[in-house]
């Protein structure tokens, strides 16, 4: 599972900008950035380092594509 830059910006309450450059800059060691070919970043955040450094704890979220796919069966 991988939270997203959204959702771990508004779990502590800051910008997603702020959650981008501290990835970016390697200032938050929750996870990586990661500058795509393009020059486009990509971003993982892992919820055990997240709630580790924050303290914050992350809700888990079911996997809804495994239903998806057998409801079109």
């Amino acid at each position: 599972m991988n939270l997203t830059v959204k959702e771990a910006a508004k779990l502590m309450g800051k910008t997603e900008q702020f959650v981008r450059i501290g990835l970016q800059r390697e200032l938050l060691p929750i996870g990586n950035a990661v500058l795509n070919p393009g020059g486009k970043y990509s971003y993982y955040i892992s919820p055990e380092l997240f709630e580790k450094y924050t303290g914050i704890k992350v809700q888990k979220k079911e996997n809804t594509e495994s239903t998806k796919h057998s409801d079109s069966l």
